[in-house]
């Protein structure tokens, strides 16, 4: 009996040590962004009307030619999703999420796929934060692994249809927030904790963790990354370096 209690107690305090790595998702474990593959979904099965591509075609095009930035890019296409998303049925967006997440579950970078398949062998408790679509996100997580997954929620009415409005907005437009609460939730440590982002909006988490990984970092992560000393992956073709 006591060897069992003991057993049981040292079960409890290892759960309890978990390590956590923290992902980004969108540019640095899937190759695009989950929010305008479902957004190009939605105007593709008229959930959307065409003319809501109107919105950010501009700003793709710029990016595409490399004349405008992504973050005006990617601006663009959440303005798009955000003024559109009212009344749509809850069902039905939550059945094209499954099949956007499906459709694109293999289209990841290696190296962060990789990293996430070793620390899940080591142990680590796996984090993904995004500012994307839950219901795409969980779908999209679900093959590589992740043990809780953060995105964002848009409230549904008592008639299936979604608000337009973005539920907890303060706490999922802060990753370092949402990292603390889950190591606090979870009994987890940010002793040996890994974190992995791309853009500067990630630097708020990536302070949190012992270990960031700035991964095919934009201008601004990159310039405060070499600042800070922290690692920095590019991952090209078929060649992963570090710079």
């Amino acid at each position: 009996m006591k060897k069992t209690f003991r057993r049981a107690q040292h079960k409890a305090f290892r759960r309890a040590q978990r390590k956590v790595a923290v992902f980004d998702i969108d540019g640095t474990i899937f190759r695009s962004s989950l929010l305008i593959e479902l957004t190009e979904a939605l105007i593709q099965v008229r959930i959307f009307k065409p003319k809501v591509k109107d919105i950010y075609v501009r700003a793709y095009k710029k990016w595409l030619e490399r004349r405008g930035p992504y973050e005006e890019y990617i601006g663009a296409v959440v303005k798009a999703f955000e003024k559109n998303i009212k009344g749509v049925s809850a069902d039905n967006f939550f059945k094209i999420s499954e099949q956007v997440a499906d459709f694109h579950k293999n289209r990841v970078y290696c190296y962060t796929r990789d990293l996430i398949k070793e620390l899940k062998r080591k142990g680590y408790y796996i984090l993904a934060i995004s500012n994307s679509p839950l219901s795409t996100l969980k779908n999209f997580c679900k093959k590589l692994g992740f043990n809780k997954v953060y995105g964002r929620f848009y409230e549904i009415n008592a008639a299936g249809k979604l608000t337009g409005e973005t539920t907890h907005l303060d706490l999922i437009s802060d990753k370092a927030k949402i990292l603390l609460r889950a190591v606090e939730k979870e009994g987890l440590i940010l002793r040996g904790s890994v974190g992995v982002g791309d853009t500067e909006s990630d630097i708020r988490f990536l302070r949190l963790v012992e270990k960031p990984v700035c991964f095919n970092p934009n201008a601004r992560l990159y310039q405060h990354a070499k600042k800070a000393g922290w690692k920095v992956v590019v991952e090209r073709k078929d060649v992963i370096y570090e710079l």
